[in-house]
């Protein structure tokens, strides 16, 4: 547990004694100590949050920091803010580096088995995360563990454990009342707990953070629940049978029973030995935020506390007898988050013990039966999931898993947010546009599944089977349907993408199982960043995919069959990319430069769809400037019909565009129709269009910038110099092009777009 964030005032000169005025403020806010009775107040004020278990304490994390909806291609999903990390997002509003992304089904996944948890009163199954390598596993537990260390530093996240405290002869006179019936007492306190430690002459903890109503006995603990819980509105959910049913751990048993036996069973005096403390989860300091390895050893153990010469002051009544301390992540991880990482990397007699300890709750050691607190998720890859699936203690174990599929993300432009998140920062050096896109279009690419037309009904199987893997990432990126599909083709597939992306869950080679991990990009992007270049550039990075394709040997990607559709043709996918990149970088130049206006390609488009939507009525349209209703101008829709490229009877295509809009009115009602998004596809012809009417005019400009940013003295004059340096810094301005990156686009972009012009 750390100090935490400072409460001194803005403005107050911090020193030495004001943090510590501070933290001591905080701690009696926090109300870290507390005695019994204390606590039981506290535990009225709010027993419902007072009496969780780990699953409810989980799903309650999720809840605090609650979940919004999110528009995918394939559909509406549920994003869970803490995989966000929103406690953690700098200032520049940008991702923080921990979050996850995209990869909500899985976030529903875990809602939904944690959730189960909770209603059934104990975790009866572990959650059990596959997925290939690198496919954010360990990144999903992650926020996890971030997101319950955070909300339990939050009041309504306060969780107690306690411990028992003795006195010194010298604080408290007589015999501390440890079946000694002489001796006088100077007015005892009510409570052991607030004593310092200096008065104390043994602390014992309880390692499995029993909760403090565990002292009450089961009957009088229930009876004491039914009656806080009548009090509360109907409907509130119940107390977890982990409180109505749990029982002291061992240790603290026996010191209870001592005591009784030496108070001749006064309950009351038993208690003033008790301290409640407020604990945080922590995974760095193994507070119920614990991550087992594959290492080899059992996860549990115990060691006798009687040996330790640190408590030979205890009272007699507690020498005599033989207590032993619960030890290991099992124990440690009570009250939070308990993950077995590579699960099945470890023999299968390491972890075996698992089959029972899930169903009861308990771990059985040498000495004692451990009662568990945890919510315990597991992950493992597809390859071990494979061969344990062959085992014959699979069958046994099934029954115990709540699987949970973790597979790549299949969506490039999630992928690009991914590696321009995590990866892009730790190259050091500035990053080009384009640079982590032509990466994260390639990792998808290689993770495509060709799909069956066999596993759709009617007219989307054929369309689907003729998807390219190109055209199959883009659709999952963006919902682009192919421009070469007709209008109903394209909406019968946009209305299908989710059927596409669910066709192969049933499959043990799922879409997202194989391809190129993160991982494995991520040292594409490093190798990149350390060319001559002085920057990340696209172009290294294509070069550093082409370098790591040559090893076939290493990853089974590499080595699938080719298929029709470019399915894993990883030469097309590099073919692909560079045209990609100079179709961007064409496109942001033809905005930078200046020579049209953007906004009047799109208000033509506009204008065009408004004088079909009369034309295909049989209307007229108002004159704002004549104040009279006038024809559609057929010039205007001819114009734009050939812009468009549009062939055939005119009537069919305007029909069909009117047709498009009103299918998409009926799937947005109550929006207005905006051209641009509805029909993206015709206003970048539109612009294609009007940009080469302009060819010559940009090619020229284009030579001029490159010959500006390569420092070519005397080869512009100083009025085009001004037009250039204004181009450059538009390229700065709105697509985030330094100079050097600049120099790269243009100069390439020049040599491969306008050779004839090159000088």
């Amino acid at each position: 547990m750390t100090l935490g964030s400072s409460a001194v005032p803005a403005g107050v000169p911090v020193s030495l004694d004001s943090i510590a005025e501070a933290v001591a403020q905080r701690f009696k806010a926090e109300r870290r100590v507390l005695s019994f009775d204390e606590y039981l107040a506290l535990f009225d004020e709010n027993p419902v949050a007072s009496s969780r278990d780990a699953s409810r304490y989980l799903r309650d994390c999720f809840l605090h920091y609650g979940s919004r909806r999110v528009e995918r291609p394939w559909g509406e999903a549920t994003r869970w803010n803490l995989f966000d990390l929103p406690w953690e997002k700098p200032e520049d509003g940008t991702r923080p580096r921990g979050a996850l992304v995209g990869q909500e089904e899985v976030q529903e996944e875990l809602f939904r088995a944690v959730s189960n948890y909770a209603r059934e009163g104990k975790p009866t199954r572990f959650v059990f995360m596959h997925g290939p390598n690198g496919s954010a596993k360990s990144t999903t537990v992650a926020c996890l563990f971030a997101a319950l260390e955070h909300y339990t530093t939050k009041p309504e996240g306060a969780l107690y454990c306690f411990s028992f405290v003795f006195p010194t002869t010298k604080t408290i006179r007589g015999a501390l009342g440890f079946g000694s019936e002489g001796g006088t007492r100077d007015a005892p306190p009510k409570s052991f707990a607030h004593l310092p430690d200096e008065a104390l002459d043994a602390k014992i903890p309880i390692e499995p953070r029993d909760h403090p109503l565990f002292l009450l006995p089961l009957e009088e603990r229930r009876r004491y629940l039914e009656s806080r819980w009548s009090k509360l509105p109907a409907g509130t959910e119940p107390p977890p049978r982990w409180l109505l049913e749990g029982q002291l751990s061992h240790k603290a048993q026996q010191i209870v029973q001592a005591l009784l036996a030496s108070h001749d069973g006064n309950f009351r005096e038993v208690l003033r030995h008790v301290r409640v403390e407020r604990y945080f989860l922590s995974r760095r300091y193994r507070v119920g935020a614990i991550t087992v390895g594959p290492q080899m050893h059992v996860d549990a153990g115990e060691r006798q506390l009687t040996a330790d010469r640190s408590l030979a002051n205890l009272p007699a009544s507690l020498q005599a007898i033989s207590m032993y301390e619960a030890r290991g992540e099992l124990v440690d991880a009570a009250g939070g988050l308990l993950e077995f990482s590579d699960l099945l990397k470890r023999p299968l007699d390491a972890f075996k013990y698992l089959q029972l300890t899930v169903e009861t709750g308990e771990v059985t050691l040498s000495q004692q039966n451990v009662q568990l607190n945890c919510v315990m998720v597991a992950s493992a890859n597809e390859l071990h999931l494979d061969a344990f699936r062959e085992h014959p203690e699979y069958a046994s174990f099934r029954g115990r898993l709540e699987p949970v599929r973790v597979p790549y993300l299949i969506s490039h432009a999630q992928e690009r947010e991914l590696y321009e998140t995590l990866v892009v920062p730790q190259t050091r050096v500035p990053a080009a546009p384009h640079a982590a896109e032509m990466a994260a279009v390639f990792a998808v690419l290689t993770r495509m599944r060709k799909p069956a037309a066999e596993h759709f009904v009617g007219p989307v199987g054929a369309i689907v089977a003729s998807l390219s893997a190109i055209e199959k990432a883009e659709l999952y990126a963006s919902g682009t349907a192919p421009e070469r599909l007709s209008p109903d083709e394209r909406k019968i597939l946009r209305g299908a993408i989710g059927d596409l992306v669910r066709e192969s869950y049933a499959f043990p080679v799922y879409e997202g199982r194989v391809g190129a991990s993160p991982r494995e990009m991520r040292v594409v992007l490093l190798d990149a960043a350390q060319s001559a270049k002085g920057f990340l550039s696209p172009l290294a990075v294509l070069e550093a995919i082409e370098q790591l394709c040559q090893r076939k040997s290493d990853f089974e990607w590499l080595n699938q069959e080719t298929l029709p559709g470019l399915y894993h043709d990883v030469k097309a996918f590099r073919s692909y990319l560079l045209e990609r990149l100079y179709a961007a970088w064409s496109a942001e130049f033809d905005a930078a430069s200046g020579l049209v206006d953007e906004k009047q390609y799109g208000d033509l488009f506009e204008r065009y769809v408004q004088h079909v939507s009369v034309w295909v009525k049989g209307e007229r349209l108002f004159d704002r400037v004549t104040r009279q209703e006038v024809d559609p101008d057929e010039k205007l829709m001819k114009e734009v019909e050939g812009l468009l490229g549009a062939k055939g009877d005119a009537k069919d295509a305007r029909q069909g565009l009117i047709s498009a809009i009103a299918a998409w009115s009926i799937d947005h009602p109550g929006q207005k129709v905006d051209a641009a998004h509805v029909f993206p596809h015709m206003l970048k012809t539109i612009r294609d269009a009007v940009f080469a009417q302009r060819r010559a005019a940009i090619g020229q400009l284009l030579r001029d910038v490159t010959h500006v940013l390569h420092g070519v003295e005397g080869s512009v004059d100083p009025v085009r110099r001004d037009e250039c340096e204004a181009v450059i810094a538009r390229l700065r301005e709105r697509f985030g092009y330094l100079r050097p990156a600049a120099e790269e686009m243009c100069a390439n972009l020049l040599r491969k777009r306008f050779p004839d012009i090159v000088t």
